[in-house]
């Protein structure tokens, strides 16, 4: 036998117990669960191509514990399993397939989908509708009781049925199911912990596993832990034929279901349902790093019965990871258009997502103190879709004494000045407007797509210009000629003309474009809007006061003062009066109004919507004579709402002011589509 997999299936073991303790004992982790995941699974492999190697206490060979010495001990009815994982659609079909050759010829197998919630396993028992105990996963076999702590978790019925016209409660119900912290529950625990200058909670599963195991339930019922409950375990006096008829069964009783549940007649189906999920999971209100596929009717379920401790009748599809650790090696320091200093993570190189990162955001220096973020520290970094990477935090537990503090820098190391902290703000600054770098992001943002949109100036272009010494300011690029670009390594005719025709097209860009793309410091494209709509051209901006800014809704004073001290830089009117002499347009356009539906009505509009931008939905609104602002006040008659809205909504909500949707737009002017 060959001691490279006995050697290596000994080291996973250690390494397995080493996490086991770490994670369910101490609370404390050092690794990601993906991380850990990797190493179950290799350990898994090895064993299942030479059991001759199992040994009795390799963690494949029981469940996972987080009991804890401070709470008593409660037998489970019926052993509390995890599920093997999936990492692929071929896994899945393999999965199916195995199932498929143990059960009788011509089985047909329909399937429930369910969101693999990252939290805490709970399991309750009801005796005669009365919650009389709430225990943790621990072992699998004994968990920790926790009744104390669950009772105060306010969507957990302390009694079933919760409407007086449910159906009856059994003499005996067990249930499981995930407590967890909600996105904005965790965000808002934190900013509590911020206030009270409290150490940051970096990892919400982990605090809520703590919240959980708190001695004190005063402490538990002042968190806001929230459960969803997805399995019975036991009952007496109660039976379902599928897993779909209990979800529905449990929701019937009053039980938190996650809605996202749903029942599909093949694989094939949640197949296709995948990259779906996969797109949408920054949307939900809990984390989850996969979905869980359960065979529906259970009958089904209990004839497959189970491979090792694994169930064959569910299984958990993993996404691509989010959440790795790694090295954080060393700390740039990047200047911004504005001169915010932002620092970003050299990172030993990590896997995440579907693609290597070696870099990560580390937000800010305030942010850095608050975390403790030291540099050696092993950090857990995050990647959300297509999100820059970040660090959420260290894991301190990792540390050996050699990590040293990150500390914002003296001087701008593009520039040479003294870096400054304005009065009242978190952010650090190059107060120099002609830092080279400064320059640099400004320009690269005017032409950027969602500004002037110049097409074929991206950051290396840019770069190539100022280096040549080509472009100095904005305004330089439209008196770019044919004949100096073509000497330059790479602009070959084709480059060439296509960026002077992207360049004569810029300058017909309508004013508010042109307004959006300065750089001014909180201008974006509704404000822009707003302001264009008021002065109609860039002469009358330059020469109106803050406080007629300030008179138009959804404009404050601190954003009035931010526009006027913007154009009173002399260097800033240099700039506008060489665009104007190339030709870029610096009139609004003569509005065309189309009806006066909406006059006196005033939009705000949030979220994404079926078929227009924001812009194109503040044109229609504007041309029926509405008005849309930023933000909702007193003032606002309706709120615009699609899909992932932002606070506006709940803002809207809390005033009571009417919420419409694109159709219901179109309806109000007419215009909807039979």
């Amino acid at each position: 036998m060959s001691q490279d997999y006995l050697t290596r299936a000994a080291e996973l073991r250690e390494q397995l117990h080493y996490h086991i303790y770490r994670y369910n004992v101490l609370g404390s982790p050092v690794i990601t669960d993906i991380e850990y995941d990797k190493l179950f699974n290799e350990l898994k492999a090895l064993e299942a191509e030479h059991p001759e190697i199992i040994t009795p206490d390799s963690p494949t060979q029981r469940a996972g514990s987080d009991l804890s010495e401070d709470f008593p001990k409660v037998r489970h009815p019926a052993p509390i399993l995890s599920l093997a994982n999936a990492f692929s659609v071929e896994d899945l079909e393999a999965w199916e397939e195995r199932n498929l050759r143990l059960l009788p010829a011509g089985t047909q197998l329909e399937y429930t989908l369910e969101p693999k919630l990252d939290g805490l396993t709970i399991v309750i028992t009801y005796e005669n509708g009365v919650l009389v105990q709430a225990a943790t996963r621990g072992n699998g076999e004994l968990g920790d009781d926790v009744t104390a702590n669950v009772r105060t978790i306010r969507n957990v019925p302390l009694r079933i049925p919760v409407h007086p016209d449910g159906p009856k409660a059994p003499e005996r119900l067990v249930v499981r199911g995930e407590v967890l912290f909600h996105k904005k529950d965790f965000t808002a625990l934190n900013k509590k912990q911020e206030e009270t200058g409290l150490p940051l909670y970096v990892n919400a599963r982990n605090t809520a596993s703590g919240t959980l195991k708190q001695k004190d339930s005063r402490i538990t019922a002042s968190r806001p832990l929230t459960a969803y409950l997805y399995s019975v375990v036991e009952s007496v006096g109660l039976k379902w034929d599928t897993q779909w008829d209990i979800l529905n069964g449990l929701r019937d009783f009053g039980f938190p279901i996650a809605k996202e549940v749903g029942y599909f007649p093949t694989l094939s189906d949640i197949i296709q349902q995948l990259p779906t999920w996969e797109s949408r999971k920054n949307q939900l209100d809990f984390e989850i790093d996969g979905v869980v596929i359960k065979i529906n009717r259970l009958r089904v379920a209990d004839e497959l019965g189970y491979v090792g401790k694994d169930p064959r009748g569910a299984i958990a599809y993993k996404f691509p990871a989010e959440e790795m650790t790694t090295k954080l090696k060393g700390v740039t320091v990047n200047i911004g258009r504005t001169g915010k200093v932002t620092p970003t993570g050299q990172l030993e190189p990590v896997f995440l997502g579907g693609v290597t990162v070696v870099n990560a955001s580390l937000h800010n220096y305030d942010q850095i103190a608050k975390l403790d973020i030291r540099l050696g520290d092993t950090v857990i970094v995050k990647r959300s879709g297509e999100v820059i990477p970040y660090v959420i935090g260290p894991v301190t537990g990792a540390r050996d004494g050699s990590e040293t503090a990150i500390l914002p820098p003296e001087l701008c190391p593009y520039s040479g000045d003294q870096i400054v902290k304005p009065e009242g703000m978190v952010d650090y600054f190059c107060p120099n407007p002609h830092c080279p770098e400064r320059i640099f992001r400004s320009i690269e943002f005017f032409v950027s797509r969602g500004a002037m949109d110049i097409e074929g100036m991206g950051p290396q272009t840019v770069k190539t210009l100022i280096d040549k010494g080509f472009i100095k300011d904005e305004a330089d690029i439209f008196y770019l000629t044919r004949e100096p670009l073509m000497e330059l390594e790479g602009f070959a005719d084709k480059k060439v003309d296509n960026l002077l025709a992207s360049i004569e097209t810029a300058k017909k860009r309508p004013l508010e474009q042109l307004l959006a793309s300065l750089g001014i410091d909180g201008v974006g494209g509704v404000v822009s809007g707003l302001i264009s709509n008021r002065f109609r051209s860039i002469e009358a901006i330059m020469n109106t006061t803050a406080e007629t800014i300030d008179e138009i809704e959804g404009i404050g004073p601190v954003l009035a003062e931010s526009v006027v001290a913007w154009f009173a830089d002399e260097h800033h009117r240099q700039v506008l009066e060489k665009m104007r002499a190339a030709g870029v347009n610096m009139q609004a356009e003569e509005k065309v109004v189309a009806s006066e539906t909406l006059t006196g009505k005033v939009f705000v509009i949030t979220g994404t919507l079926p078929t227009l931008s924001r812009e194109q939905a503040a044109e229609l609104i504007e041309a029926h004579g509405g008005k849309v602002t930023g933000s909702v006040s007193k003032k606002t008659s309706y709120v615009l709402m699609g899909e992932s809205p932002g606070s506006k909504a709940d803002k809207a909500r809390e005033l009571g002011i009417p919420i419409i949707d694109e159709a219901q737009l179109r309806d109000m002017v007419g215009e909807n589509p039979a």
